[in-house]
């Protein structure tokens, strides 16, 4: 059980921390007492450290891209395209999402939350509203392929799924559930500005630089996937491809503390899954077959909503995937853990860096307050999700 008391006293650590203590700490520094205290076994550290490498490796290049992406002028020159229209708030919806499926949720909320706060005040909208957009669609959007989330690299490496299964899984999903989020969104905020926008003109240039990069991206991520090239590969070259002309290397943007948070994590969780047995609550046991999937798929669903607003999603995709009975339990797990997080600030890693990102720009958004807005909208969102990934 000592395994499980450092995977919990982890958990507990990223919400309840010293603000001088980096993130990363205490799910590296309990990691290595487990090993040292042999409470984790080192051959389940590797097996898990495994899933982790390309996952991992995603990630290390991801968010530079990004951070490149938006030198080069691409995000703003979009943003600028829609940019003081009276549908501006639903275009900046559907860019925050198209930005987190293609370029992964961290650099979504990492470039676009500062974005967004800037147009918001250009054009007299509340900066609250705006900033909400990319933290929420970090959670509704970020299912269809496995680039879009860090769970989703997770999965697709544990049971050696590709582009086309998530496209064909939770693409369907992740629309439904973007389009009731818009229209719960709408409900929930006042979406008319009070002051007259300022128009920008999108900059030719910077989209004749950026857009052939993402479409490379794009096709590399599905043409990669069919012969089997990784997507940290693809991304690398991208990121050779915009630093060239950037001529900047943005060091200071790989997202190393959510790395090593990932690995200590996954350390603890290897720990304490042989102790946890999960199997038993994502399987139900007897019944027909096909109230049998529908029940077990549902409860995967709801382990991974509750195991992410409790915990976080990174240890709850982690110890669910490995205790799935049936692999069509992964679709509706993945839909917990991605979009589960809506309701609590630190459901997932990119929910504390978002508000950190907005705090910055004087957005002060209190766990509260991140709650009250996430159950208003992700609800309904989650419930359309739900009911759309069980009944395909």
């Amino acid at each position: 059980m000592g395994a499980v008391i450092l995977l919990t006293s982890g958990v507990v650590a990223l919400f309840v921390r010293p603000r001088s203590v980096a993130l990363w700490v205490a799910p590296v520094v309990l990691a290595v007492i487990g090993l040292a205290t042999t409470w984790v076994r080192w051959g389940d550290v590797h097996d898990s450290l495994r899933l982790l490498r390309n996952p991992l490796l995603f990630l290390l290049f991801a968010v530079p891209l990004a951070v490149l992406l938006d030198r080069i002028g691409v995000f703003g020159a979009l943003a600028a395209l829609v940019d003081g229209g009276r549908h501006l708030a639903a275009w900046l919806w559907v860019l925050a999402a198209a930005v987190t499926i293609v370029c992964n949720l961290d650099a979504s909320v990492v470039l676009l939350t500062p974005l967004y706060i800037r147009i918001a005040r250009r054009h007299g909208l509340a900066p609250e509203m705006l900033a909400f957009q990319p933290a929420l669609l970090a959670c509704l959007a970020s299912s269809p392929l496995p680039v879009s989330n860090l769970t989703n690299l997770i999965i697709a490496e544990r049971f050696h799924l590709g582009v086309g299964d998530f496209v064909r899984h939770l693409a369907l999903p992740t629309l439904a559930a973007c389009t009731i989020g818009w229209f719960a969104f709408r409900t929930v905020f006042h979406l008319h500005p009070t002051t007259d926008g300022i128009d920008e003109v999108a900059e030719a240039r910077a989209l004749q630089r950026g857009l052939p990069i993402i479409g490379f991206v794009l096709v590399g991520f599905t043409a990669g996937d069919v012969v089997g090239v990784p997507a940290w590969v693809i991304a690398a070259v991208a990121v050779v491809w915009a630093a060239a002309l950037t001529r900047t290397v943005p060091w200071r943007a790989v997202p190393h503390e959510a790395m090593l948070v990932a690995a200590g994590l996954a350390v603890l969780v290897a720990g304490a899954v042989p102790h946890l047995h999960l199997a038993g609550v994502l399987h139900g046991g007897s019944g027909s077959a096909g109230s049998s999937g529908i029940g077990d798929g549902l409860r995967a669903l709801l382990f991974g909503v509750v195991g992410s607003d409790i915990a976080n999603n990174l240890p709850a995709v982690l110890a669910g995937s490995a205790a799935l009975h049936d692999h069509a339990q992964v679709w509706p797990l993945l839909i917990g853990v991605n979009i589960g997080p809506v309701f609590v600030l630190s459901g997932a890693l990119s929910g504390l860096l978002w508000r950190d990102t907005a705090a910055s720009l004087d957005v002060h958004v209190t766990f509260r307050r991140y709650t009250s807005v996430g159950v208003r909208v992700g609800l309904p969102a989650l419930l359309a999700a739900a009911f759309v990934v069980l009944a395909t």
